[in-house]
């Protein structure tokens, strides 16, 4: 990508889609309050929205030039709004309707990004009462949502856990009755940004929690972003490599994130896996890819009003 130029003084209407209804939702309203601040800064005219049920009225009545996407989890990042601002005509930030709704279902994503020569970790998908009753795969192994993000409901199964996590079986569960089990991949924890056509260096996470879980993702202090990652040049490379064929191969546009589990006992780039892609990346205080943008010489301003410029329809 390239900074975007001053905006004129015909400021282009943009409304910031933030909120929602997921399990996401302050989160998305950290993206979008920073996001919307970037972009007064930058002379844009910002209505900022708390996305309800409601928004195909809200946004026909608004008449906005472009709709910068700020959601996270359903229904921002599952190809649901694509396809409303799609048939209303407001052109959208981001990926379009079919990326979206593939790279969110995570087990349709993996056999896809497969093909294309991008390694995923094995495992399968079980229904929720399968994995409550026994090991489905021997320990370790991770436990998680299909169609969640920000490591909502993930578990870690260790070896000497006699049984899975009884949580799975409480009456309040919300995150789905089909969920994916996974081997464990020891090692480090690597991310890497595509924005526009690019890919960005890679960060490796640390923490002192459990694991990269929702607390490490988002309170200060939770983790440590190391940048760029201590990791040899053929796995930098690799992991670049990979993070822009995956967001090819699932059709993705704008900015995507995708992450890595990276065995660094192994040989090379063996111990190498890409545990998903993000279509919708946070964009708060604490979120990765405004650090990879900073690291490449974007600014927020810079990297938020891209956004707004690359806005399409039939994205």
């Amino acid at each position: 990508m390239t900074p975007t130029s001053p905006v004129s003084k015909a400021a282009k209407h943009v409304a910031v889609l933030n909120g929602g209804w997921s399990a996401e939702r302050e989160v998305s309203l950290r993206s979008g309050k920073a996001s919307a601040e970037a972009l007064e800064r930058k002379g844009y005219r910002v209505t900022r929205i708390d996305v309800g049920r409601d928004i195909a009225n809200v946004l026909t009545l608004l008449k906005p030039d472009v709709a910068l996407n700020m959601l996270h989890g359903c229904p921002g990042e599952d190809g649901t709004i694509q396809g409303l601002l799609e048939i209303i005509g407001v052109p959208y930030s981001h990926s379009g309707v079919a990326a979206s709704a593939v790279a969110m279902q995570k087990d349709v994503a993996k056999p896809i990004l497969a093909a294309a020569g991008v390694p995923v970790p094995g495992g399968g998908v079980f229904t929720r009462s399968e994995i409550a009753k026994g090991h489905v795969i021997p320990p370790p192994y991770v436990i998680k949502p299909i169609a969640e993000g920000s490591s909502v409901g993930v578990f870690i199964v260790q070896k000497d856990h006699a049984h899975p996590p009884q949580e799975l079986t409480r009456t309040d569960w919300t995150h789905g009755d089909r969920l994916m089990v996974e081997p464990f991949i020891a090692g480090k924890e690597l991310t890497c940004a595509v924005i526009g056509d690019r890919a960005t260096d890679v960060i490796e996470i640390t923490t002192d929690l459990r694991f990269y879980d929702y607390q490490a993702k988002y309170a200060p202090g939770g983790s440590r972003h190391l940048l760029p990652a201590p990791i040899s040049p053929i796995v930098n490379q690799e992991v670049r490599r990979l993070t822009l064929a995956a967001h090819r191969a699932l059709g993705c546009r704008g900015v995507t994130r995708a992450d890595f589990r990276y065995d660094d006992t192994l040989e090379g780039t063996v111990g190498l896996f890409c545990l998903e892609v993000n279509t919708q990346p946070g964009m708060t205080e604490t979120s990765l890819v405004p650090e990879l943008a900073a690291h490449a010489g974007i600014t927020f301003e810079e990297l938020v009003g891209w956004m707004v410029e690359d806005a399409s329809l039939n994205r």
